[in-house]
């Protein structure tokens, strides 16, 4: 995984807790099935994912229902296959839920999560595009289509769509967190410290934000925060290629040849490739 692969990841994972929410039936189980199935279906009493996919499996095979309440059941399950990580069977059940109700725009943003997870960045894509056609002002979506171009390296586009996506809803996690990385490798360096600083107010303890606001402090200078901002990513992802690559940086850059050779070596046995990336973000490296 590469060093900017691994704070996009941080980003999605709040993405997927956040964006992947229930809904309910609409409508009650006809005569024969069972109301505990939907209700461990639709997730009550926060219901543990093993649970959630029994109580949709049985209903879906009871076949005791409209379409539309099959595409939740789906959509349901698809969310608890994602809460195991088990993304190919997610990906099943959003690719049905969105066949059996095509104006289902949940079902389009959660099958988006569940691609980009799989690293499927263009049919990730699709699927996010998909759900803000349905819904323009879906501002969830617009968060994760901004995720997968970070992915693609597609800063301006990427900066575009979390600009809509807090315009439209500013307490969505890990918006901020996002936007301020789009735009601290695009060089808005200001703007991105005011997101950075916004995210760690609500999260502090997220490597991928402090990892962020380091890269700002290393290209504007300031080498003394950037290496604090470094080692408080390192507190929480202790193997955070970035973070270690861009402390070696700050630490050569401020005479310590010693720590920073060590550091940016342990980064490059992480991430060969590492060295590159920095490059990318407009911070070419003496080493």
């Amino acid at each position: 995984m590469t060093a900017r692969a691994s704070v996009i990841k941080a980003v999605i994972l709040i993405l997927i807790v956040v964006l992947s929410g229930s809904s309910g039936f609409a409508q009650k189980p006809k005569k024969g099935g069972s109301l505990k199935n939907v209700e461990l279906c639709n997730g009550s009493d926060r219901v543990l994912p093993e649970a959630r996919i029994d109580g949709c499996t049985a209903f879906i095979d009871a076949g005791e229902g409209t379409a539309n309440g099959f595409a939740v059941a789906h959509n349901n399950r698809g969310n608890a296959y994602s809460a195991k990580s088990d993304y190919e069977r997610a990906i099943k059940d959003f690719a049905e839920a969105t066949r059996l109700n095509p104006n289902y725009a949940k079902a389009f943003n959660n099958l988006g999560v569940a691609y980009l997870r799989k690293g499927a960045h263009d049919l990730a894509l699709g699927a996010f595009e998909e759900a803000l056609k349905l819904n323009p002002n879906y501002g969830a979506a617009f968060a994760n289509r901004a995720a997968a171009y970070l992915k693609s390296n597609a800063y301006e586009r990427a900066a575009q769509d979390y600009d809509e996506a807090i315009r439209l809803d500013p307490n969505l996690e890990a918006v901020w967190s996002g936007r301020c990385w789009a735009r601290a490798v695009l060089g808005a360096l200001q703007a991105a410290l005011d997101d950075c600083d916004r995210a760690l107010r609500s999260e502090a303890n997220n490597a991928a934000t402090y990892d962020s606001r380091a890269l700002i402090n290393l290209k504007m200078g300031q080498l003394s925060a950037a290496i604090e901002d470094y080692n408080s990513a390192l507190r929480f992802a202790p193997k955070l290629a970035s973070a270690l690559y861009g402390r070696g940086v700050a630490r050569l850059k401020l005479g310590d040849k010693g720590g920073g050779d060590s550091d940016i070596s342990a980064a490059r046995r992480i991430d060969a490739g590492i060295r590159e990336d920095f490059a990318r973000y407009g911070v070419p490296s003496n080493d």
